[in-house]
């Protein structure tokens, strides 16, 4: 359902899907592998619309390029939205089956004119009427988007004007319709869907629901915070008024990416200890009390990695994988490239989850979870992988399992005899 971080589709349905809204996206470069699924799309005979202030190397491919003003991403949703409601193009049983508050969505568009819409976006109102009526008319459509929509100080808001589109045409929950949110880094998938959020379990299950949480206080044997924590933004404010005075950055940094790069700097430098673990010797690391060594994790790193349509795939320690492991990693599986550097003076080199593992130690921290390489080998903590203790905790994961998936690897939906699902689409769609 909406809340979960994820997309909606699969990377084969953009090949056949019949209308394509790419927006805040320039895919053909930052999204290399997925912007081919588009290419044949488009060679099936679907029409792209490229939304943008920029017109990138992805725009050339559209239909046509609706080049709108920065930061006028929502006015030119709800403009699109008011005409499909206008031309009466809006799917009403969807609407009426599968959502809630369109009375209330309705009025709030009503204002954002074609007219009123070009003064603000830019974009030209007949440009903005085209959109609406090709999105709308189409059989199956897709909107895909990336950090163009998100890295925004309003982008939840950007995000909900473009899933109130597809609730408004049922352009979701159907195969060749949904909505894609492309992320910005490797496995940011799935760290979102291991819980490296502040307001979630794994499974996207919420911190503050007493069911969700006492199911995971009774696998981790542990009483845990109720309370949601903080995001950066939330971090950093925090530092201000000498909340938090100590950090521990992995794989960040701050002290260039806020938008404030002067003020986050100087938050950085007063707290009283910052530890920054990274490949590079970024500005943040420069600031930081201590320096810990990381790995690359597409080359030298063991474990599941998942993608944007939320397959799992696992990349292997080649010093860990037999010769018939090899072959298979051979026909497609993803293994480690190359092993870490060593760590100078140590016996054995220092990987990012070794680092990790080594300070929990030293703090005394409860282990709650094996380790994906050693449980693979000795089990968890009652035999079973680690991965598995996730999978049941973790209801999004069910039936993804820890043994290697072959070939392009296993998706988190899975019907009961172990199958990907050829649709991620959800069962039911609340909230206009």
């Amino acid at each position: 359902m909406f809340g979960a971080g994820g997309g909606t589709s699969s990377y084969l349905e953009v090949e056949e899907t019949d209308v394509i809204l790419l927006w805040g996206s320039n895919a053909r470069e930052a999204h290399p592998i997925y912007f081919h699924h588009v290419l044949k799309g488009l060679d099936n005979g679907a029409r792209m619309f490229a939304v943008d202030p920029r017109r990138t190397s992805s725009a050339k491919f559209a239909d046509a390029w609706l080049g709108l003003n920065v930061g006028t991403d929502v006015a030119m949703a709800n403009a699109i939205g008011r005409e499909i409601i206008a031309a009466d193009l809006h799917n009403k049983d969807f609407i009426a089956h599968s959502s809630q508050g369109f009375e209330d969505y309705k009025a709030h568009v009503e204002p954002y004119t074609l007219e009123y819409a070009e003064a603000i976006t830019g974009v030209p109102a007949d440009a903005i009427r085209e959109v609406a009526h090709a999105y709308a008319s189409a059989e199956k459509a897709q909107i895909l988007w990336t950090l163009g929509i998100t890295e925004h100080h309003n982008g939840v808001d950007n995000v909900k004007s473009l899933c109130n589109l597809a609730l408004l045409t049922g352009h979701v929950g159907r195969w060749g319709s949904g909505l894609v949110p492309l992320r910005g880094q490797n496995n940011v998938q799935g760290g979102g869907d291991m819980g490296a959020l502040p307001n979630k379990f794994p499974g996207f299950q919420d911190i503050t629901n007493p069911d969700h949480r006492a199911k995971f206080e009774t696998a981790y044997g542990m009483e845990l915070n109720p309370n949601n924590g903080k995001h950066l933004t939330l971090m950093l404010e925090a530092m201000e008024h000498g909340e938090i005075k100590a950090a521990y950055c992995i794989g960040e940094n701050p002290a260039d990416s806020e938008a404030s790069a002067g003020h986050s700097r100087a938050l950085l430098e007063g707290l009283d200890i910052l530890v920054v673990q990274d490949i590079f010797m970024t500005a943040t690391a420069q600031l930081a009390d201590v320096v810990l060594p990381s790995s690359v994790g597409w080359a030298e790193c063991d474990g599941p990695v998942t993608s944007s349509e939320r397959r799992v795939q696992r990349v292997h320690d080649p010093r860990r994988v037999d010769d018939a492991r090899v072959a298979l990693s051979r026909r497609g599986h993803r293994r480690r490239v190359v092993d870490p550097v060593q760590h100078v003076g140590a016996a054995e080199d220092l990987r990012q989850r070794e680092v990790r593992h080594e300070l929990r130690e030293q703090l005394q921290l409860p282990y709650l979870l094996a380790p994906l390489d050693e449980a693979a080998q000795e089990g968890g903590r009652d035999g079973r992988p680690a991965v598995d203790d996730v999978v049941v905790l973790a209801q999004l994961a069910q039936r993804v399992s820890a043994q290697p998936r072959r070939g392009r690897g296993g998706a988190w939906h899975r019907d009961e005899e172990g199958n990907g699902r050829r649709l991620l689409g959800i069962p039911l769609v609340l909230g206009v």
